[in-house]
């Protein structure tokens, strides 16, 4: 696309934000971020009550209940935002520990993680090349090295990692750009567990060049960053988000 038609299809508007997971962590952050901005910002969360939760804490955003491994409400819902300008796929942050070599747990928490991610990327594709936006996808430090208790969370942001590459490729025919960030340690409820042991914590610290754990703000950035003019020729990158613990 030339210079000029990019510059035309952003003409100035209100940029239109979705966040999948986006009511707690990283997702929130990062939503939060966006509408900082001035953006007009949609999250999504699994459940109703904790989007309630979300909507109280974050008035400014709109957040709805969408289950991501359903094919119908997804392509509904996203169709219903019509243009859009940036799509982050957060929602499947899920990670169950030794339960996932369970082959139904492995299957799910794949189905929420990549397949999840893969519906909301087709499903927004039309109304991002109208803006030609981009996508943003949420990997893992587990993208690039096995965890031995969650083969099903490996498997999953492996798969996401791979996704955003091939995407980047096919979708960039409409513009589209698609990267991904691969977060490291981050302080989340998801990590808490972690965090309240010394015994397991200490290790991750010393190991992390930086000598702390991440914040979701840390990864919203970046994400920022991927979504902005500054890396309108950056598509098909994974982006550690980690303080240097993936070269450690």
């Amino acid at each position: 696309m030339s210079t000029a038609a990019r510059a035309a299809n952003l003409a100035p508007h209100r940029r239109r934000v979705l966040v999948t997971g986006g009511t707690s962590g990283i997702g929130l952050a990062i939503a939060q971020a966006f509408a900082a901005r001035g953006d007009e910002v949609h999250a999504t969360g699994a459940t109703e009550p904790e989007v309630a939760e979300a909507q109280t804490a974050a008035g400014d955003i709109a957040f709805v209940q969408l289950d991501v491994r359903q094919d119908a409400a997804v392509s509904t819902f996203v169709a219903s935002l019509g243009e859009l300008d940036t799509v982050v796929n957060c929602a499947g942050a899920i990670r169950r520990g030794g339960v996932e070599f369970d082959p139904q747990t492995f299957a799910d928490t794949v189905d929420i993680n990549l397949n999840g991610t893969m519906r909301v990327c087709a499903a927004a594709r039309a109304g991002l090349k109208t803006r030609v936006g981009c996508i943003i996808n949420t990997a893992s430090m587990l993208s690039f090295f096995g965890g031995g208790l969650v083969p099903g969370y490996s498997a999953s942001k492996g798969g996401v990692a791979q996704l955003t590459k091939s995407l980047a490729i096919a979708y960039a025919v409409d513009g589209i750009r698609v990267n991904a960030v691969a977060p490291g340690w981050i302080e989340t409820p998801l990590t808490q567990a972690l965090r309240d042991d010394p015994a397991r914590s200490a290790p991750i610290v010393a190991r992390t060049p930086l000598g702390r754990w991440g914040t979701p703000a840390d990864v919203a950035g970046p994400v920022l960053f991927l979504a902005s003019e500054a890396a309108a020729f950056v598509t098909g990158i994974i982006l550690p988000v980690d303080g240097g613990y993936l070269v450690a």
